[in-house]
């Protein structure tokens, strides 16, 4: 997720959020202050993107998921924890069209155990597999995270607990 303008970034800078009801009903990160990391909040704070609403509301369910779950920033965007990294937020544009990018993973390498494309129950559809031990979920706008929010938790409480 680049903000600084380099080279490739296809973010929208300066774009006014729109208003969402989602992020009200998550659990506010900032009170959990053993699961946040001011990193993120100030690398939220700095962010003008259109979908900021989007992906802050992504990282609060994440957060919301368990106690265990931890953030920080790692390659340049907020990324999840617990005792290894599983997960990282990323704005990306295919087409011209913005997406918030959630891609799970075991861990920095490769690994024979952990989560895997079998082990995880997807009935929404919403894991695009990259290999076995890593995928992508894709979110739009408010709607579209709306439509997914009950899949994506199940999605990622199985996979902190395949890790």
């Amino acid at each position: 997720m680049t903000v600084n303008g380099a080279a490739g970034s296809k973010t929208r800078r300066g774009a006014k959020a729109p208003k969402n009801s989602f992020a009200k009903r998550d659990a506010s990160p900032e009170s959990a202050s053993t699961q946040t990391d001011p990193a993120v909040a100030a690398f939220l704070q700095n962010l003008k993107h259109r979908l900021k609403p989007e992906l802050d509301a992504v990282r609060r369910l994440i957060l919301g998921v368990s106690p265990e779950i931890r953030e920080d920033i790692k390659w340049n965007s907020p990324s999840f924890r617990t005792t290894d990294y599983f997960a990282t937020l990323n704005l990306r544009a295919k087409d011209g069209e913005e997406r918030i990018w959630l891609i799970l993973y075991t861990g920095a390498k490769v690994r024979e155990t952990g989560a895997k494309r079998r082990e995880i129950g997807d009935p929404a559809g919403l894991l695009e597999w990259l290999a076995k031990d890593r995928c992508l979920v894709t979110f739009g706008g408010r709607k579209d995270l709306e439509s997914k929010r009950a899949a994506l938790q199940a999605i990622i409480r199985e996979w902190i607990r395949r890790l």
